[in-house]
């Protein structure tokens, strides 16, 4: 007759390795394998009580006990709760074994993993198969870069748009994450178009080459739009936006009869003599029909790429574009007397862009950089508000991003 087990604090040992204690070993190997028996063989009410026995047996158990124990839980489809979030709470390499392998997690249980732990355990969540939007929103706010950069190579993760604006939001500080970005399904022209101020060169090019969009479909179905618009006198301020956005003419008419130049081209030769100022810099904003902000914004860049875009959105020919290049006081050579490889990206720029998708690029910067300006939003860019994004619209966000380094943010 076996004899009875005595509670622990009458006999335990004092001390020990906790390797030589074979039967605890043996228990928690034998308990597993109940917790993993199908469900004709067990039911859930006897697996709950095994698992709550085994959760107390793994807090003490070795990290070599958990790791096994893991492994043999990992193809469970469905896993006792509590001793699921005990070793999704473990040590990365052990945690790392359910997030990798155990197809029974639910988005719940990965959002709490999210929540009661860090770094570590986020890149495993990243690299995990499937993960759902709502668990890579989660991990992008949480802001660890190389955590965000695992999830966009990972190919079967699935991004919400919110999750994508965060992570453009976030590739501004972190211009590496602009790349893997670009390769995401779910990124949108918005996205892409804000994001090219702050992006590489090769990263820009890829930005243009696969953003910057036709506006040919909306033109052709709102060609009588326009008519109509012109005999209520253009009163109406939303259609009024849209059209401004959609029509093919860049240039701003009106603002010729106030200008002291007779056109554009006549403005950039003349200043070409003079050199750049806030003055003639704003009047070239106005002849190219876009706002002062939206052109200093492009005037100032420092890859000069928007420059670029600006002439061929205008219908400027290659010299005009070489005039406002020197009026801006901008290297056309290097030391050596090549070429200057800014001045050679701009001349790429120009001759590899379409006048209409030029005008797309350049209208969208315009909108989202001045039209959805205002008071209230222009505060929210000074005092760094971006975590309240959602409350703004699309090119309130994107103004927000854009202008950010330009306030100081």
């Amino acid at each position: 007759m076996s004899q009875p087990l005595s509670s622990p604090a009458e006999d335990a040992p004092d001390s020990g390795p906790a390797s030589t204690w074979k039967a605890r070993h043996a228990l928690l190997r034998r308990l597993a394998d109940v917790v993993s028996l199908p469900t004709s063989r067990i039911n859930a009410f006897e697996r709950s009580v095994v698992g709550d026995l085994l959760v107390e047996m793994a807090r003490l158990a070795t990290p070599e006990d958990r790791m096994k124990m893991a492994h043999r839980l990992a193809p469970l489809a469905e896993l006792p709760n509590g001793l699921m979030r005990l070793l999704l709470r473990d040590d990365p390499a052990i945690a790392g074994v359910l997030i990798e392998g155990c197809a029974g997690l639910t988005d719940a249980d990965l959002l709490s993993c999210v929540r009661d732990t860090g770094h570590d355990h986020h890149r495993c969540i990243a690299a995990r198969r499937g993960v759902s939007e709502v668990v890579s929103e989660a991990l992008i706010e949480a802001g660890h870069g190389d955590v965000v950069e695992t999830l966009l190579r990972n190919t079967t993760a699935r991004l919400s748009q919110t999750g994508i604006e965060t992570a453009v939001a976030l590739s501004r500080s972190q211009p590496r994450l602009c790349e893997h970005l670009l390769r995401r399904p779910e990124l949108r022209p918005s996205g892409a178009y804000v994001m090219f101020w702050w992006s590489n060169e090769q990263d820009r090019r890829t930005i243009l080459q696969r953003f910057a969009v036709s506006r040919e479909v909306m033109q052709e179905v709102s060609e009588d739009i326009f008519a109509m618009a012109a005999v209520e006198g253009w009163q109406d301020p939303v259609s009024r936006k849209a059209l401004q956005f959609i029509e093919r003419r860049q240039r701003n008419r009106g603002a010729i009869d106030k200008s002291p130049y007779d056109s554009l081209e006549h403005a950039i030769t003349e200043i070409e003599q003079r050199g750049m100022g806030r003055d003639s810099a704003a009047e070239i904003a106005y002849l190219s029909g876009i706002k002062p902000l939206t052109g200093a914004k492009i005037l100032g860049d420092p890859g000069g790429e928007p420059v670029a875009i600006l002439c061929k959105a205008t219908g400027l020919d290659r010299e005009y574009l070489t005039a406002l290049w020197r009026s801006m006081k901008r290297p056309e050579k290097a030391p050596d007397g090549s070429v200057h490889p800014a001045w050679e990206r701009v001349q790429v720029t120009f001759e590899m862009l379409a006048v209409d998708r030029a005008q797309t690029v350049l209208r969208y910067w315009n909108w989202s950089l001045t039209s959805a300006m205002t008071p209230a939003l222009l505060k929210a860019i000074r005092d760094g508000e971006t975590d309240t994004l959602d409350e703004y619209s699309i090119p309130e966000r994107a103004a927000m991003m854009a202008l950010a380094q330009d306030f100081g943010r």
